[in-house]
């Protein structure tokens, strides 16, 4: 497991250094096992039917499949072969926010809404087709670390380092509740079946289960693993054992039973806990700190370390993981489910699917190693929120 994986790197705007007839982008084979091997691809103009002929200047290197913004490359050497399909972003919205300020969070609707957060504290509201800002949410004072929507699409839950959490109308811009509780910067949130609850997670050690209507703390789990850096809700199979419910329950709480909450933590420790009953299901070491965690199914999860490592577990049976590894790119900043598989994106800028064998096939270019902070979709399109002030739109159709 500690061996990284082998893996193809493109340059990240190919796209468009390749449009142009003798246009070149460089493309190395990074070895586990150095050392690497690097070519160039070059471009010979458009072929009669309007797409892109290119050549690789080491044979070694072979190009297929081009389209105007994915193309295949293969690498077959002495010891390994290896084939990638690089996606370029259909729009780089680099407007939205503050040029160079780090855009830390986004979400997007299937209502054509975009919800970002940068490293001023602003908190913007957007339309994903264009990008034109409709709304500045106006009230958190520092860092906004987490952005979501609710279900409906048209009520956005925020969250940062002022320890508030604050409920927002997409419709007015007007925030409609502050709740309070934490004692340090809030980190991540999940938001329970349609959002009369929701959990919350920070820097002081626990997360929380709240009623947002009476903005009150139905329940606080502790004694977790210090710092917890992420939480995520799912519904496991029936097989799962989610821990037995002997106290009665508020009339508050609402749409707990059958689901699963996944905590990862700084100390390298990821914890799932029966929402509704309280009870700890499972505790997994990792080797660093975890920075985010995903349900990819109903009986798989996935977690990524600020080491690179990417562990698969089963809940069924979490002590040895299905598939782990160990990525070459930085730490893993944030995860996206997709179809048995999942998205990731990484602090050296990268972005990849891993499919549901849990095999990478598919890299999203456009960062030029800045790190990509997080993944959304709208399920037609993948978003992601870059420290280069950016927001990239990729068409799924392109994956």
């Amino acid at each position: 497991m500690d061996t990284p994986r082998d893996r193809l790197i493109l340059q990240s705007d190919w796209d468009q250094v390749l449009r142009e007839r003798n246009g070149n982008a460089w493309i190395a084979f990074k070895s586990a096992a150095p050392p690497s091997d690097y070519s160039e691809l070059n471009s010979h103009g458009l072929s009669p039917d309007g797409l892109l002929y290119l050549t690789a200047k080491d044979e070694r290197f072979a190009v297929s499949d081009i389209r105007r913004k994915s193309l295949v490359i293969s690498y077959n050497g002495e010891h390994a072969s290896l084939s990638r399909k690089f996606v370029a972003p259909v729009i780089t919205f680099s407007t939205i926010h503050t040029p160079k300020k780090q855009v830390t969070c986004v979400d997007t609707t299937e209502g054509g809404l975009g919800v970002s957060s940068d490293s001023e504290g602003n908190l913007k509201l957007w339309q994903t087709n264009t990008g034109e800002v409709r709304r500045q949410f106006v009230g958190h004072v520092g860092d906004v670390y987490t952005c979501r929507f609710f279900p409906s699409g048209i009520v956005v839950l925020s969250a940062g380092a002022d320890m508030m959490v604050k409920i927002w109308s997409a419709e007015t811009g007007q925030c409609a509740t502050t709740i309070t509780g934490h004692k340090a910067a809030i980190l991540d949130t999940a938001i329970v079946d349609r959002g009369r609850n929701i959990i919350t997670c920070s820097r002081d050690g626990t997360a929380k289960l709240w009623d947002v209507g009476k903005q009150e703390c139905l329940f606080t789990f502790e004694n977790i693993g210090g710092i917890v850096n992420s939480c995520s809700l799912g519904v496991p199979e029936n097989s799962v054992d989610l821990g037995a419910t002997n106290r009665s329950k508020s009339d508050r709480e609402i749409a707990t039973e059958g689901k699963m909450l996944l905590l990862g933590c700084e100390n390298g420790s990821l914890h799932g806990f029966g929402l509704e009953s309280r009870d700890k299901i499972f505790s997994f070491s990792c080797e660093s700190a975890v920075n985010t965690c995903e349900f990819i199914s109903d009986v798989h999860c996935v977690c990524g370390s600020q080491e690179g490592y990417i562990y698969i577990l089963d809940l069924r049976n979490t002590n040895t993981p299905v598939a782990a590894w160990k990525e070459s790119r930085g730490p893993i900043l944030s995860l996206l489910p997709h179809k048995g598989g999942f998205f990731a994106s990484t602090g050296d800028g990268s972005c990849f699917n891993v499919n549901e064998h849990f095999e990478t096939r598919v890299e999203l270019t456009g960062s030029d190693c800045d790190p990509v902070y997080k993944i959304c979709t709208d399920r037609t399109n993948i978003y992601t929120s870059c420290r280069d002030g950016t927001i990239r739109k990729y068409n799924l159709n392109h994956i």
